[in-house]
């Protein structure tokens, strides 16, 4: 009987030669990032061998990204993205703006049409959706403040992207021609109305009937329709709000993911997606490798290296510039910065509309396309070395405000971070009475640690400043509490400088951490899993007794 194999043959080559490839790039110590992209070059039609099938794979990697950020959206809170709209909305605009800027000036020297080089400009200024989260969420800090602002910087880049390919074939016709001043501005009003009717629509009514849906779910009891159901939520509200409201995917997913993040079935949900997330991710990135022309990198190498440049170093720079504009650390600056440092799926979808609109020549879109992937392929590189300068200290970092810090404490455990591991910690202590002093960096966890009784200390915990402010010079026990792996080794080396006798105990989320943290004088790991399992085998041996 003869079988319709396209679907099929696609997945099964990019997830098996992504399997090849992530292993080999294991096995050599890099990202497994690059084996996922080279596969995708592998199977892709600019090379010899098989060819699997382009828009089938572009298909499949857009559930990735809907999966990929209705998780994000569990994490999220509307509390938590309303926090971060001072600095994510003047900061995204004013970072396309650059962005756009040196693009423009890029395709002018090219010889492209104003129209073109500015549409080349937009694409290069927007950052993927997937390399941004997989970044944050490999190192723990989709629910830091770092995180928030790189996720709401990107929720907003999502926004601006889906009104400019609204308007582009309101502003130009199926040959370039430029539509009229009226025509533009009905069509800006048209994507304003429904951007808002989406909003109000997920914030009024599915804000009551999903958590409903996801309830009446669970207390069925079974598994298998609970997973469904969720999956269900997560695609279906992405795939209505691109139809019914003309808005993203991924901006649809995110909404649904952060109404059911205020359950308690939350973490359930985002366990039950992981896995499905995850191999459409990596599909996403195949995808890109087989729109990639390897050709492209020696008939224009130049104008390659300065694509990649503005992607790369141009945004970044501006990016930095701006979160430090707004008052906040060096090490937030950074990691924002790094984030946004390079391109993917919406710079795609605006090199075709640019394209098929005859207004940007496909050398442009080449030029995208090898931007895209060597951004891609740089930026693990770049956290790394973030996080190593974080953890080897920044001699020129900024100290915190004195007058944003009291005096020194005289408590004899001192807490970092006063998340929801902290939260738990501080309520164990003062509710003993006894004397705690908590550093945290957000003002409302800042003020959950007050109202329980602690002193408290408003600042960046890697700095030897605040540390000694919060008394640890005299104090008897530390506990590092923030999920960050790279921050909190920093804090331990600083810590164990400050007071050699001190007691430091801190938490983990791998091996690798546990053992970075013991390298930097830390007296007791805490890793979850260890614990976890340590508890309930105790019980078991109890209750057999």
């Amino acid at each position: 009987m003869p079988h319709d194999t396209t679907l099929i043959g696609t997945v099964v080559a990019g997830l098996g030669v992504a399997f090849l490839m992530g292993a080999l790039a294991h096995r050599l110590r890099i990202s497994p990032i690059a084996g996922y992209l080279l596969a995708g070059v592998m199977v892709g039609p600019f090379t010899p061998g098989f060819v699997a099938d382009t828009d089938l794979a572009l298909q499949l990697a857009e559930i990735g990204v809907i999966l990929l950020m209705f998780g994000v959206g569990l994490h999220f809170s509307l509390k938590d993205l309303l926090s971060v709209r001072k600095i994510a909305v003047p900061g995204a605009i004013l970072q396309i703006a650059v962005a756009t800027a040196l693009g423009v000036m890029l395709g002018l020297w090219l010889g492209w049409s104003l129209a073109g080089a500015a549409i080349f400009g937009l694409a290069l200024s927007v950052a993927s959706t997937v390399v941004l989260l997989r970044a944050l969420q490999a190192r723990d800090m989709v629910e830091t403040e770092k995180g928030r602002i790189a996720v709401g910087w990107l929720i907003v880049e999502d926004l601006a992207m889906v009104l400019a390919l609204v308007l582009l074939p309101a502003m130009f016709g199926s040959r370039g021609d430029e539509a009229n001043g009226a025509g533009l501005l009905q069509s800006a009003g048209i994507v304003l109305v429904k951007v808002v009717a989406f909003v109000a629509f997920m914030l009024i009514v599915a804000r009551r009937v999903l958590p409903w849906v996801l309830h009446w779910v669970a207390h069925s009891g079974s598994r298998e329709l609970f997973r469904l159901a969720v999956l269900a939520i997560a695609l279906g509200v992405a795939f209505g709000a691109a139809v019914v409201f003309d808005v993203s995917f991924a901006l649809g997913a995110f909404f649904a993911g952060m109404i059911l993040g205020e359950t308690q079935l939350s973490r359930r949900a985002a366990e039950e997606t992981l896995p499905l997330r995850d191999a459409f991710a990596v599909l996403f990135f195949v995808s890109v490798g087989m729109l990639f022309d390897p050709k492209v990198l020696v008939e224009q190498p130049l104008p390659v290296l300065a694509t990649v440049a503005i992607i790369v170093f141009g945004k970044s720079l501006a990016a930095y510039a701006l979160v430090r504009a707004f008052g906040h650390p060096n090490q937030t600056a950074m990691t924002v910065a790094v984030s946004l440092a390079q391109i993917g799926e919406f710079s795609f979808i605006l090199a075709g509309l640019g394209v098929d609109l005859k207004v940007m020549p496909e050398e442009a879109r080449d030029l995208i396309l090898a931007g895209s992937i060597l951004s891609i392929l740089f930026n693990p590189i770049f956290f790394t070395l973030m996080v190593k300068r974080i953890r080897a200290g920044e001699p020129g970092e900024i100290e915190t405000d004195e007058a944003d810090v009291p005096a020194p404490c005289n408590a004899g455990v001192v807490l970092i971070g006063y998340g929801r591991v902290g939260s738990h910690i501080g309520g164990l202590i003062c509710g003993r009475g006894e004397g705690l002093t908590v550093i945290e960096d957000q003002k409302d966890m800042a003020a959950a640690a007050e109202a329980a009784g602690a002193t408290v200390i408003i600042g960046d915990a890697t700095k030897e400043s605040v540390l000694r402010k919060a008394g640890l010079d005299t104090a008897q026990t530390l506990l590092v509490a923030i999920p960050e792996g790279a921050e909190a080794g920093a804090i331990v080396r600083r810590a164990r400088a400050i007071n050699p006798g001190l007691v430091i105990v801190a938490r983990a989320h791998s091996d690798e951490e546990v053992d970075d943290l013991v390298r930097r004088g830390a007296d007791h790991v805490v890793m979850a899993e260890r614990e976890t399992a340590s508890r309930m085998a105790e019980r078991a041996m109890l209750a057999r007794a």
